[in-house]
């Protein structure tokens, strides 16, 4: 249940930027979740109200965007999205050699806060 530990994670960061941003109240905190962290959004939004508990984002709607992953071919430059369709190919060259440039993460990606 490695979600708890992101959630306080995030919750943490978020709380640092109202902080930061001398927020009285905090509306939305957004998430990015890449698909290949095995972070599953389900048990993010279970475990958000214990630990925004007693915090300036306690009720804030918790918002999780899914990313997918995009890939970047090292031999022709291309971005693509990796599927098991094509065995996880360049859908381009059909390369096999690539690296992972989205969807690898878990990112506080924006908290809104009331004026």
């Amino acid at each position: 249940m490695h979600e708890m530990s992101y959630i306080m994670r995030m919750v943490n960061l978020a709380c640092e930027v109202a902080g930061e941003n001398n927020a009285k109240k905090v509306k939305q905190i957004v998430i990015d979740v890449g698909q290949t962290t095995g972070v599953m959004p389900y048990y993010m939004y279970k475990y958000y109200p214990e630990a925004s508990k007693n915090t300036i984002i306690e009720g804030a709607e918790l918002v999780c965007n899914e990313v997918p992953v995009k890939a970047l071919c090292e031999e022709c430059g291309k971005e693509y999205f990796p599927n098991r369709e094509n065995r996880y190919l360049c859908p381009f060259c059909g390369g096999k050699k690539a690296h992972i440039i989205e969807g690898k993460d878990v990112i506080l990606k924006n908290v809104v806060i009331e004026d």
